[in-house]
């Protein structure tokens, strides 16, 4: 019996990460970097990546949408927990903010590294 309680324990948290997804994409700045994230698939299709440039892309585009995701619950529990304006639950969700500010650079780093050769060669032979 607890093993088909487990399963069903497991169904449920799945279901439940699956909802927390549906909360996430109603940011709109999750959007954006949702669909930061097919673009770059695209593009990595077009161009052919190698194994190694999808491993760094997947890499990074899963940190940025992750770090979104942290920050948008780290934002939904401030609010919660203070509701009125506070230096500290404003400084929460900026430090929150920058985390994901960081991984974003570090994803356009990626994207210079893997798609900037490409883009040269583009752009010497126009």
């Amino acid at each position: 019996m607890k093993e088909v309680q487990r399963s069903v324990s497991r169904w449920a948290s799945f279901g439940h990460a699956v909802r927390g997804l549906r909360v996430l994409l109603r940011q709109p700045n999750a959007r954006i970097h949702a669909v930061a994230a097919v673009l770059v698939t695209v593009a990595g299709c077009w161009a052919e990546v190698s194994s190694g440039q999808w491993l760094a892309l997947v890499l990074a585009m899963t940190l940025v949408i992750a770090a979104e995701a942290l920050n948008t619950a780290l934002e939904l529990v401030v609010d919660l927990a203070s509701p009125q304006w506070h230096d500290l639950a404003r400084d929460a969700k900026d430090v929150a903010a920058a985390g994901v500010l960081v991984c974003s650079l570090g994803a356009c780093v990626v994207g210079i590294l893997v798609f900037g050769p490409l883009l040269f060669r583009l752009l010497s032979v126009a």
